[in-house]
């Protein structure tokens, strides 16, 4: 389905409300609506292949999703909330996604035009890492903080990407202990949490390789951490986190 517009621009809070109660149900926890024609092939790429690859857990975990599928979306101004967009805006300017306030459903708003089907998957993920970590349960923030506090203790080097990466430099520099409950440690344990649930869900769904680099944290400390998520969050039957896993299907 899709809509036609007169104008190449609207601000995301008011296409959410608009179509809020228009979504297609594709779960008990998830629905969608496309301002644009999707060919159904692509649908399956966007949104029936990622979705299916998450953890029950985690679908029972957050509040419904509402996804909505956009040529672009620009960036706001400070004054102005993001918009969509039907016209290409300047590189500078362009977001992959934007989450209008409220959850009923959590309306989640994703660009689609001229991105690349892992990058598009990326975005997705990331955007539902983010709602499991401002819901995430008291055993799995308890569990998750208590390894990051183990990290810290043993000067583990690195992150998983940029946003905790950044946190963690400014934990590491503003703290003289790291490892106290404090909103600097919060802010980076749950930035940590969202971007290492990003890799676990996207690696889950794809075949996708860990960029190496300075500030990529070493992989054994990696493993142990999408271990716990794999505890916490199983994945769906049928699917693995780790490839010596195929073998023993």
């Amino acid at each position: 389905m899709a809509i036609a517009t007169e104008t190449p621009k609207l601000p995301v809070e008011d296409l959410a409300a608009r179509f809020r109660a228009e979504l297609i149900p594709l779960s008990n926890t998830f629905s969608y609506f496309s301002t644009l024609p999707i060919p159904d092939e692509d649908l399956k790429q966007y949104l029936h292949e990622p979705i299916v690859a998450i953890s029950p857990v985690i679908c029972t975990s957050i509040p419904p999703v509402g996804i909505v599928l956009v040529p672009y979306l620009e960036r706001g101004n400070g004054k102005h909330a993001d918009l969509v967009n039907f016209d290409k805006p300047a590189d500078a300017r362009s977001l992959a996604v934007s989450r209008p306030a409220g959850e009923d459903p959590a309306m989640v708003l994703l660009a689609v035009k001229d991105i690349e089907i892992a990058d598009y998957h990326y975005t997705f993920y990331n955007s539902i890492a983010a709602l499991v970590s401002q819901h995430w349960s008291p055993d799995a923030r308890e569990r998750f903080t208590q390894l990051l506090r183990e990290e810290l203790g043993t000067e583990v080097h690195g992150e998983v990407d940029e946003r905790s990466w950044h946190l963690k430099q400014s934990l590491l520099r503003r703290q003289t202990n790291v490892r106290n409950e404090t909103k600097l440690f919060r802010d980076y344990a749950r930035q940590s949490f969202e971007d290492t649930l990003t890799l676990y869900l996207h690696g889950t769904c794809c075949d996708i390789d860990v960029e190496t680099g300075p500030r990529q944290m070493p992989s054994r400390y990696l493993r142990k951490r999408l271990e716990l998520l794999m505890a916490l969050y199983p994945p769906p039957e049928g699917y693995v986190v780790f490839p010596e896993q195929l073998k023993k299907r």
